[in-house]
């Protein structure tokens, strides 16, 4: 076997799913692709997109030594349908892969044990990324052919649909690379006609601002009072997009234990997630992904969750908030309170 195909051997053995090679350059489009992106604005509060741009826009910008990428898919398929708890007003939506471990942790675990491996076989350096670097991972996935950027602007599968994580091992060595993955979305608009938020300006363009991902895990502050009524009970994330792609056929449910989703965090209860104070959210969240957004945005989001959620009983919950420390808590508790009195005079004046 030649170094190449004893790498993907090696990926495998690690506990990833698919192991695909590129260039650096290989992303020709993304600098204008980027560009357009931050000029209109869709960053939102996400500045750190502007701040690296020369190195999110060309990879070889960011390690000029660099000769080739080693793109790694890992699958962390969901057993059940993350779409069912929406209807469950008064319990949580929580986006699939924050339903157990932070995957930065175990993806990156991998990562680097792959690169030792790869040292100790064939020289060279390499530096390992996982979501966290100015890096374009799904261009450079789509370049290395782990999958296409759908519609939806994430990257799709034929053989794990929509359920992966995105890996990369930049490396000096010389390797032989796997053909561009090319589109198959076809006509199917799945993706856009089901976001809550209508936030795909037109296909393959994402406007961040009015993303639920992005509202409840990057945005700070009061989110304006147009979404928070659109965001229904997810509180954290929302794999809406995600979820209907036809392409999930071809998905199976995660290997690694520790993407399974925890029984507590499922479909919480809303209540019980407001009323938790800052000790109690870093004990229940250690080791999740979910803890770095803090206790505060996290209440905010179970707050806009309860006033969508059109149960009278939660508005107690929520009218114990509303003198909370933070005032983006206390605004959000205060809409809550305002919008299950709503729900309470319209059902007696219906006289139900």
């Amino acid at each position: 076997m030649d170094l190449t195909e004893r790498i993907k051997d090696q990926a495998v053995t690690e506990g990833f799913s698919v192991c695909r090679i590129c260039r650096p350059w290989d992303v020709p489009e993304v600098p204008t692709r980027l560009r357009a992106f931050l000029d209109a604005g869709y960053q939102g509060q996400m500045g750190w997109l502007e701040d690296r741009a020369q190195w999110r826009a060309a990879p070889q910008v960011l390690w000029p030594e660099a000769k080739s990428v080693i793109m790694l898919a890992e699958n962390y398929g969901p057993e059940h349908d993350p779409l069912d708890v929406l209807a469950h007003h008064e319990r949580a939506a929580i986006s699939v892969y924050a339903q157990n471990r932070d995957y930065h942790d175990v993806v990156k675990k991998r990562l680097k044990r792959l690169a030792r491996w790869l040292i100790d076989q064939a020289g060279g350096e390499v530096k390992v990324f996982v979501d966290t670097a100015p890096v374009p991972e799904k261009a450079l996935g789509q370049a290395a052919g782990l999958g296409w950027q759908g519609k939806h602007t994430n990257l799709v599968s034929r053989e794990l649909g929509s359920w992966f994580f995105i890996g990369s091992v930049f490396t000096t060595l010389d390797l032989d690379t796997d053909a561009a993955e090319v589109d198959h979305c076809g006509s199917c608009r799945a993706c856009l006609d089901v976001c809550p938020t209508d936030a795909f300006p037109e296909p393959y363009r994402l406007d961040a601002r009015r993303c639920i991902s992005y509202l409840t895990i990057e945005h700070h502050g009061p989110v304006a009072e147009n979404l928070r009524g659109l965001m229904g009970n997810r509180i954290y994330g929302c794999d809406d997009c995600l979820a209907v792609c036809p392409w999930n056929k071809f998905a199976s449910r995660a290997t690694e234990i520790k993407y399974h989703a925890r029984d507590d965090l499922m479909a919480p209860d809303l209540a019980e997630l407001a009323l938790l104070d800052d000790a109690a959210f870093r004990a229940r969240f250690s080791g999740s992904p979910i803890k770095r957004i803090g206790r505060n945005r996290f209440v905010r989001n179970v707050l806009y969750a309860i006033g969508n959620s059109g149960a009278p009983r939660l508005r107690g919950v929520a009218q114990s908030l509303v003198d909370d420390p933070d005032p983006t808590v206390a605004d959000a508790a205060r809409w809550a309170v305002l919008r299950l009195a709503d729900v309470a005079n319209t059902r007696s004046g219906s006289g139900d």
